[in-house]
């Protein structure tokens, strides 16, 4: 091998990022925070890649856990802790035990919900597996996380300013922070699984769990007004 070959393969062996088929992650990032905002950029290649390191169940339960702990705190900042007057009338008295309600099922609920796309996939060509589906659907949840938590975020400094700027806390301001990280949730899970089940576009996975979260939106309004929520 010649001098520049040498340097070329020396080169190419210190190369921190690989091309993907659909995208482009960094392929040593093993630190679970660059891994989650790689994901940002690549969640297919991402999840392709945490398949093929066949994770065990603890793994992936850590993943789900973690992303219902988040998603715990940023609903007890968004209704508990700093709810805009807006939306204090729309929150129940009963909040927090709904809220420690959905940390406690809200595990359970993903497994079956998992279960459910695996199920689904198979009537549209899906080639994956329970597991792999739910490798998607967890690791999803996990990234898409952050931003229900800086909606949250978002939604403390909405209150802390209504009484300079009253208008914050009108409900087409102070309402669309409270739902538009489903927007988030939804986007990376139908990536997560059109990769675990082998779809070449996510196009199709997103449409139908957009309408899901819909048809389950109509349908907790529905309750609400008829008080069974």
């Amino acid at each position: 091998m010649s001098e520049s070959q040498s340097q070329t393969a020396e080169t190419v062996a210190f190369v921190p990022t690989a091309r993907t088929e659909r995208g482009y992650f960094g392929e040593t990032k093993d630190n679970l925070g660059d891994r989650i905002i790689d994901s940002w950029r690549d969640m297919r290649g991402n999840v392709r890649r945490l398949i093929n390191e066949e994770p065990d169940e603890h793994r992936l339960l850590f993943y789900v856990v973690l992303s219902d702990i988040i998603f715990f705190l940023s609903w007890s900042l968004k209704t508990v802790v700093a709810p805009v007057s807006g939306v204090k009338n729309a929150v129940p008295l009963e909040i927090g035990a709904w809220l420690i309600g959905a940390l406690m099922l809200r595990t359970t609920a993903m497994y079956l919900f998992s279960a459910a796309l695996t199920a689904g996939s198979k009537l549209f060509g899906g080639k994956g597996d329970w597991k792999a589906t739910r490798t998607g659907v967890f690791w999803g949840a996990l990234v898409a996380a952050p931003f229900g938590f800086l909606m949250a975020v978002l939604t403390v400094m909405l209150s802390w300013f209504e009484p300079v700027f009253p208008i914050l806390g009108e409900e087409w301001v102070s309402l669309p922070p409270y739902w538009i990280s489903l927007v988030p949730f939804i986007w990376f899970i139908s990536q997560g699984l059109a990769e675990s089940q082998g779809f070449v576009r996510n196009s199709v996975s997103f449409m139908v769990m957009s309408i899901l979260a819909l048809a389950g939106l109509v349908g907790a309004v529905y309750l609400k007004a008829n008080g069974i929520l």
